[in-house]
């Protein structure tokens, strides 16, 4: 059974100082092999996405750019990477990923993507170290096709979503939710449809209990039949830039909560990684894999 999509240009798509990281992309699912969590068999490495799919969420100016390196020296340090083709086939190769993942979730219920959850691209501009919104093209991708009628995104990165709130904000077919620091970047936040703005040092008892109420609110107000599960890992008091006080426990926690009250309304789930930056790269990996192994138990994974 596939429900792995895995990237193996990324870490070496990405300039030197910014790969430690980024390794986690390469450990993750060795990790999860190793301990027999999953077989060769589950991992895929998806093709680069189709222009046409990109160009109903991204602008063919940007584009353009994009695909030609011709994104100015502004535009470059607004995404915090210097462009590069290698770069630009890295974010086709992750978005098709999370469209792969769709189409594997609507088989079996749920499908994660190593990579993904570049939620600070815009749809004409890159930010944050994102060049192309992966949530916000596969969600269009599931709308178009007629795949899906009604999204909800729960995006659970310790940063606000911004792009991906900008790109459906006048879209009803697709809800947004980011529960997220308060006093963490983007320090201009964009206007979710549903934005929790986390004080610094919040602890596992009050996330999981504001996440608990919301996301059974949610399920039940906005009637999806289509889910995005941001599952970032800087949530970690351990996290170098997260601000927050959660444990591996309550990090795993959260996970459980978002994919039982999920599995409970049969509703099908794309799963990307997110952010994850502590200092201890066994602790990030670590907590990815909880992801991924929580995922299994709860959907009877084999």
């Amino acid at each position: 059974m596939h429900w792995i999509a895995y990237d193996p240009i990324y870490v070496h798509a990405l300039p030197e100082g910014h790969r430690f990281p980024m390794l986690k992309y390469d450990l993750i699912p060795q990790q999860l092999l190793y301990e027999g969590t999953i077989h060769s068999e589950n991992i895929f490495s998806p093709q680069p996405c189709e222009e046409q799919v990109i160009l109903q969420t991204h602008s063919p100016e940007y584009l353009y750019k994009l695909t030609h390196q011709t994104l100015s020296a502004s535009e470059q340090r607004h995404i915090g990477f210097p462009q590069s083709d290698q770069l630009t086939k890295r974010e086709l190769v992750i978005t098709q990923g999370t469209i792969d993942c769709c189409a594997l979730a609507l088989q079996q219920g749920i499908a994660l993507n190593v990579a993904g959850g570049t939620h600070h691209a815009f749809s004409d501009h890159g930010e944050g170290f994102c060049l192309l919104n992966d949530f916000a093209v596969a969600a269009n991708y599931l709308l178009n096709k007629n795949l899906a009628q009604q999204i909800l995104i729960i995006d659970l990165d310790v940063h606000q979503g911004n792009g991906t709130a900008k790109i459906f904000s006048n879209e009803s077919r697709v809800f947004t939710f980011s529960m997220h620091g308060e006093h963490n970047y983007p320090f201009r936040k964009e206007k979710s449809d549903c934005d929790i703005g986390l004080k610094d040092n919040t602890d596992d008892e009050t996330y999981l209990a504001l996440l608990t109420q919301t996301v059974t609110r949610l399920l039940d107000t906005t009637k999806p039949d289509f889910a995005f599960f941001l599952s970032g890992t800087d949530v970690l008091g351990t996290d170098k830039f997260g601000k927050l006080k959660m444990s591996l426990q309550g990090c795993q926690k959260r996970d459980e909560i978002v994919f039982s009250l999920l599995k409970q309304k049969n509703i099908p789930c794309a799963v990307a990684m997110g952010g994850g930056y502590s200092a201890d790269i066994k602790v990030i990996v670590e907590a990815h894999c909880n992801t991924f192994r929580i995922a299994k138990s709860i959907y009877e994974l084999s």
